[in-house]
């Protein structure tokens, strides 16, 4: 799940799961087996465990999604939550219960019974995460979602946690308890950091887990050789490096998938992915650059993701110069971002105007966005009284964002529109880790900058109040009545009391402009001819248990 705004710590890799000398990372014929339906997916990395508790990243979220289960979903290609382990839900007046009715008659893989009591032993476990477990980087969506834990070993945990406790009334009924509301709860429960797993794996495999600097160690068994959900695919085997290998649950409560095997291989370069389609070596690969659409098309398919997330140019308000908000106006004025989506970004990218995604509920239709004027621009800079308008601009080198694929591109297009209209912009640019995240996060450092964020769950909160809600380093944003408004949004219980506020603090960010968001972008999948049943996710969770090969 992509997270754009935090940095991702190296992994070192561990006994149990080794890296194969001199694997090419590609395909060859012994991944087909007869009459057997295999998948291929050529992944950009290696999950980093397949402990879901531990991870954050699309990699290892992709290969969980089909192993695991969670309480609700989302419904295919959409962002709509729907029954999953649950049947169904109710939630209190006050929002500190929520009580769902399990499936019943529901097995893991290695046989143990699913019920109301092994949803309570996972999110216990969490909730007592201990001294590396409560690392950021480790539980980073039980923060998100829940705060705090039972104790307080880091320094940097939320001191509360909206989790209080979890209780079984009997096997296919289960509650949860919350210390405080938060409508975020329910969207956030798709995510698969919150799969149920079994009770017997995690205690027979172990879950250990070390931090050393950046470096993280996953030695428990649990999520590398011994891994049991209820998921549509069983786990067979992983050798970092090369491939794992999942097999078709033959038990799912669902019914079998169409697909026998789901192998993914881990195969870095973008060039080399393509060449591996085009070869039959993969079945599909995400992350198709613009430049190769016309070749995958003359071997493949090419499917779009739908657009969640937002690219923006972010203005750190602690600079004089940005304080100033007729500056701000004319930032916003000058920046042609059509012209910068015609020229560098894929058929169905659209500009934004605000901070959510059109998607997403809470979008305010009735703001129209900032209307491309040189003109306007130098008017409001004439306004502004300011003449010294030299701004440096931050960009990051050696990434690709779904929602930036070209950085640097983006950065001479807005400068130049910048330069246009008087500014004097200094380039600023360095490697997107480790470095890129800490200048612009830093209060002197960072004046202009590109970034974004791609959408974890469908909550107006995963975007304007993880930007917003609280003093975020990069925006520098202290404003009372905004922050006010998005903690009021997020313990509101009635959904049309929250539309109206997220609408509102919509325009007032229009209004404030703390920076300008210019794209929504779709990013590009490719898939073999003979796949069918592949149904692209806003959020990056495809099921792959609705795939099928063959005309």
């Amino acid at each position: 799940m992509r997270i754009t705004g935090k940095l991702r710590p190296v992994v070192a890799l561990t006994a149990t799961a080794a890296l194969i000398a001199g694997c090419s990372g590609s395909g060859d014929s012994s991944d087909r087996d007869g009459d057997r339906k295999t998948f291929i997916f050529g992944a950009s990395d290696d999950p980093k465990t397949l402990d879901a508790a531990y991870v954050s990243d699309g990699e290892s979220f992709r290969a969980i999604f089909q192993i695991y289960e969670t309480l609700v979903a989302l419904e295919p290609g959409g962002t709509e939550v729907v029954p999953s382990l649950a049947t169904d839900w109710t939630i209190s007046d006050d929002g500190l219960a929520y009580t769902f009715n399990l499936k019943p008659n529901v097995k893991f893989h290695d046989g143990e019974a699913f019920n109301a009591a092994a949803v309570c032993f996972n999110f216990d476990r969490w909730y007592n995460f201990k001294g590396a477990q409560q690392n950021g980087d480790i539980s980073y969506y039980w923060q998100t979602i829940f705060g705090g834990f039972a104790t307080k070993d880091n320094d940097s945990v939320p001191e509360t946690s909206r989790y209080k406790s979890c209780e079984a009334t009997n096997d296919t009924t289960v509650t949860l308890n919350l210390a405080q509301p938060s409508s975020a709860l329910l969207a956030g429960l798709v995510l698969p950091a919150f799969s149920i797993a079994s009770p017997k794996a995690i205690t027979d495999g172990g879950t250990d887990v070390t931090v050393q600097g950046d470096s993280i160690s996953y030695s428990g068994g649990f999520g590398s050789t011994t891994v049991a959900g209820t998921g549509p695919f069983k786990f067979v085997s992983w050798e970092r490096g090369d491939r794992l290998v999942l097999e078709a649950n033959e038990e799912y409560h669902e019914g079998r998938p169409k697909l026998d095997e789901i192998i993914f291989r881990p195969i870095a370069d973008a060039t080399a992915r393509l060449q591996a389609l085009q070869a039959g070596e993969i079945d599909a690969y995400e992350g198709v650059a613009a430049a190769d659409v016309a070749a995958v098309e003359s071997a493949a398919q090419v499917v779009s993701r739908p657009a969640f997330n937002v690219g923006y140019v972010g203005f750190n308000n602690n600079i004089p110069l940005l304080k100033n908000q007729k500056i701000r106006q004319a930032i916003a004025h000058a920046l042609n971002r059509q012209g910068l989506l015609d020229a560098q970004y894929p058929q169905g990218a659209e500009v934004a105007n605000q901070f959510l995604p059109p998607s997403q509920w809470g979008y305010n239709s009735t703001i129209t966005g900032y209307e491309y004027s040189e003109e306007k621009a130098k008017q409001l800079i004439a306004e502004s009284g300011e003449t010294n308008l030299t701004l440096e601009f931050w960009y990051p080198a050696n990434v690709s964002r779904p929602y930036m694929p070209n950085p640097q591109a983006v950065y001479e297009s807005f400068a130049a529109d910048l330069e246009k209209v008087g500014f004097t912009i200094v380039p600023k640019t360095v490697p997107w880790t480790p470095d890129y995240l800490q200048n612009i996060q830093s209060d002197n450092l960072g004046q202009l900058f590109l970034l974004g964020w791609s959408g974890d769950y469908a909550d107006p909160d995963n975007f304007v109040g993880t930007f917003f809600r609280e003093n975020n380093p990069q925006f520098a944003l202290n404003e009372p009545n905004i922050q006010g408004k998005l903690n009021q949004a997020l313990a509101e219980t009635d959904q049309a009391a929250r539309q109206a506020l997220y609408e509102e603090v919509n325009q007032l960010l229009f209004e404030y402009i703390p920076g300008v968001p210019f794209v929504h972008n779709q990013p590009l999948l490719a898939l073999a001819k003979d796949v069918t049943g592949y149904t692209p996710s806003p959020v990056s969770l495809e099921y792959f248990k609705l795939i099928d090969l063959g005309s």
